[in-house]
C-alpha cells in the first residue's frame, strides 16, 4: 500500500502588499487561498518572464491573439493543463473547461482541482481570459 501523502499548511504574501493593521506584517495568504493563488500565477505569467526560471509560465497570453472559437479555446486548455501539471505540485488537475464568450469577447475558463494532501473539497477557480493593449 502506498503512502499517503500528509501537507502541511501552505502560506503565501499577498499580492496586494497590504499591511496587517494589528501586527505591521504583510497580508498572508493560507492553504487554498495560497495554492489558487498559485494557480493562478502559473497561467497568467508569460514564460520567460520569471528571472532565473525562464520556461516557467504559459502562452496563454500570446493565444489571445488568436481568434475568438473553439480550436482557440481547446489550444488555451492544453496550455493551461501542461501548465498546472509542470509547475503545480501541490494539486491534482480534475478539470479544466474554457469556454469562448462571444458577447464579451473573452474566454471563460474554470478549472477544478484537488490539493493533494489536504482534507478539503474539490476547488474551483474561476477567471476570465480576455486581450489587453
Amino acid at each position: 500500500m502506498p503512502a499517503e501523502r500528509i501537507s502541511k499548511g501552505f502560506k503565501d504574501v499577498s499580492a496586494s502588499f497590504k499591511v496587517n493593521p494589528l501586527n505591521s506584517d504583510l497580508i498572508a495568504l493560507r492553504n487554498e487561498n495560497a495554492i489558487a493563488r498559485s494557480v493562478r500565477n502559473c497561467v497568467f505569467t508569460i514564460r520567460g518572464e520569471k528571472p532565473f526560471f525562464p520556461e516557467f509560465g504559459s502562452r496563454v497570453s500570446e493565444l489571445l491573439f488568436d481568434s475568438l472559437d473553439n480550436l482557440t479555446a481547446e489550444s488555451i486548455k492544453t496550455e493551461i493543463e501542461d501548465t498546472i501539471n509542470n509547475f503545480e505540485p501541490r494539486v491534482s488537475l480534475d478539470e479544466v473547461i474554457v469556454e469562448p464568450n462571444y458577447d464579451s469577447n473573452q474566454f471563460d475558463v474554470t478549472i477544478k482541482y484537488d490539493i493533494i494532501g489536504a482534507p478539503l473539497e474539490r476547488q474551483q477557480l474561476e477567471f476570465a481570459l480576455q486581450l489587453t493593449r
